[in-house]
């Protein structure tokens, strides 16, 4: 009898796979997935633009110049003492400007702003009557930030808006669509049990997720890296746990696709109109940092958040609420994590179980 099952969960897979990879309802999936790539391809244009013109201005400069000769200038030097440790400036923009000096007097302050490079890292000087007030650094490859942007990307877009709506377009008419469609009775008139048929439309719902979703990451991971050079990329790799980060949110990815996925499916079989669950189950995932800590453990996000490697830092000045919704206060070790998730969807299973027994089909009333 087990065999008999899985074959016919094959065979419901088979069908729905074709129809939920070539639906032309779910092409606005495919474009959700594919926005924060084109994302980090724009970013990596634009760097790799940035580093063309940084290798110009190294260049243009007198002096073969290292990235401690960049940081040893220090606010208070005056130019000479500049240009006598980084020689003539390749680019130096000046003008005049009026400032004033008491109630009726103004004087005149001779502005420069000063742009080095040694061909990676930017240097930018101002000067105010030729002493330096302000020096800055632009560093070509800040590991540290460019992972925290891409966390950023992954935590506040991809798992909370696009595997959301994701799950929300392909779960949702898993049921909800046959239905629509007028071809649900087919499946319910074929000899086959109603749980069989719930398994294999969610394990083709899943199937589907997961291929777009988790090609989508590796594509982001690849445009990410790809304006580095050798020696960085390498050492975010190898020695920054660049693959294990990798390799910890295309698991985050699946899991996901699994959480929402069957919270949407039992959500398309208990409603008629998608939009007061989907309101429901999004207010509710945005609402986890403030709930109490037993209430925090029905939201998918909870533990997903707990499983993300890096952790996004509050600056000094960001707003509670925000710097609420950003940390992470309570987290818990990533064996309850995965657990925690799922147990939420075998319980979302279960329920699937139960309603789709009990499930009458009446084409007048859609």
């Amino acid at each position: 009898m087990n065999r008999l099952f899985w074959r016919q969960i094959k065979a419901v897979m088979r069908l729905e796979l074709k129809k939920t990879f070539f639906a032309k309802r779910g092409l606005w999936i495919y474009v959700l997935a594919a926005l924060p790539v084109a994302l980090f391809v724009a970013h990596a244009v634009s760097m790799a633009n940035q580093h063309h013109r940084s290798g110009r201005i190294a260049q243009q400069s007198s002096k073969l110049l290292t990235y401690q000769d960049l940081l040893a200038v220090q606010p208070g030097m005056t130019k000479d003492e500049v240009i006598s440790q980084l020689g003539k400036p390749p680019l130096d923009f000046r003008w005049t400007e009026d400032r004033a000096s008491g109630p009726d007097s103004t004087e005149q302050i001779l502005r420069e702003d000063l742009h080095y490079s040694d061909g990676l890292n930017d240097l930018y000087l101002e000067l105010e009557n030729g002493k330096v007030t302000r020096s800055r650094v632009g560093e070509a490859y800040n590991l540290g930030q460019d992972a925290v942007m891409f966390a950023g990307v992954f935590q506040f877009f991809y798992l909370r808006l696009a595997i959301f709506f994701g799950c929300l377009g392909i779960f949702m008419n898993l049921f909800r669509g046959e239905v629509l469609d007028k071809s649900l009775h087919f499946y319910f008139l074929s000899p086959i049990r109603r749980e069989v048929l719930m398994i294999g439309k969610f394990l083709a719902g899943l199937l589907a997720t997961c291929a777009i979703f988790v090609s989508s990451e590796l594509l982001q991971t690849a445009a990410f890296l790809w304006h580095f050079n050798d020696r960085a990329r390498d050492l975010y790799l190898y020695q920054h746990h660049g693959l294990e980060h990798a390799a910890i949110y295309v698991g985050v990815t699946i899991l996901a696709c699994i959480g929402y996925g069957a919270f949407f499916l039992v959500a398309g079989m208990l409603f008629r109109n998608p939009i007061i669950p989907t309101a429901a189950i999004l207010i509710w995932e945005a609402m986890n940092p403030f709930l109490p800590a037993i209430l925090k453990q029905f939201s998918v996000i909870y533990y997903l958040k707990s499983l993300c490697p890096v952790e996004i830092p509050v600056s000094p000045g960001t707003p509670s609420l925000f710097a609420l919704l950003i940390s992470n206060a309570d987290p818990i070790s990533p064996p309850l994590a995965i657990f925690g998730i799922l147990v939420v969807a075998l319980v979302a299973l279960f329920v699937s179980s139960v309603q789709v027994r009990r499930m009458e089909i009446n084409y007048t009333t859609e």
